[in-house]
């Protein structure tokens, strides 16, 4: 007789950690950054990336693709300019959130934990302070991922503070040494 019992859903788990938030002024007019942000981390490939699942191919050829569309490592996946909605209820600073990262990555840490996806992409916005200062902000990676107790996973965090960190040398912005 075989036994039909089934395993129950683990308890709910709550981790709390610290997360530094990391604000950097860009030293420059909002729009120019914005563009040379947006020119060195392109938009993902969403035609070529769906053609690829559908034709259901190698990881060799996502990985391919990635290295074409992404020459510094990350590409955007959203963004969204936040100030003409935000402007219908009179507020002026100007912030674009991007979701912004790299799948080739991010499967590095799937692999041991699927919940890893709520911190891939990164979220990143540029947005302008109250003072009219032009920052990059972003929550630093390995200090979102180390909530999932994966020393592989903390590995690739560490990875993606190094990328983050040479994106803004890319773009010659001051880099934190928490992004080191």
């Amino acid at each position: 007789m075989a036994d039909n019992t089934t395993t129950p859903h683990p308890a709910t788990r709550a981790v709390t950690r610290s997360v530094a938030r990391l604000e950097i002024a860009v030293g420059e007019d909002y729009e120019q950054f914005r563009a040379r942000y947006e020119q060195a981390v392109p938009p993902l490939d969403h035609q070529r990336t769906f053609d690829l699942v559908t034709e259901r191919a190698p990881w060799s050829a996502v990985l391919d693709l990635a290295d074409e569309n992404a020459p510094l490592g990350f590409m955007i996946y959203w963004k969204f300019d936040a100030q003409p909605l935000f402007g219908l209820a009179d507020h002026h600073a100007r912030c674009t959130e991007y979701l912004m990262g790299n799948h080739t990555i991010a499967e590095r840490m799937y692999r041991h934990d699927a919940g890893a996806l709520l911190y891939a992409p990164l979220r990143t916005t540029i947005h302008e302070s109250p003072s009219g200062a032009t920052l990059f902000a972003i929550d630093r990676p390995s200090d979102t991922v180390t909530a999932l107790g994966r020393s592989e996973i903390t590995e690739v965090g560490h990875e993606l503070d190094r990328k983050v960190g040479a994106l803004l040398r890319h773009l010659a912005v001051p880099v934190p040494d928490e992004l080191r």
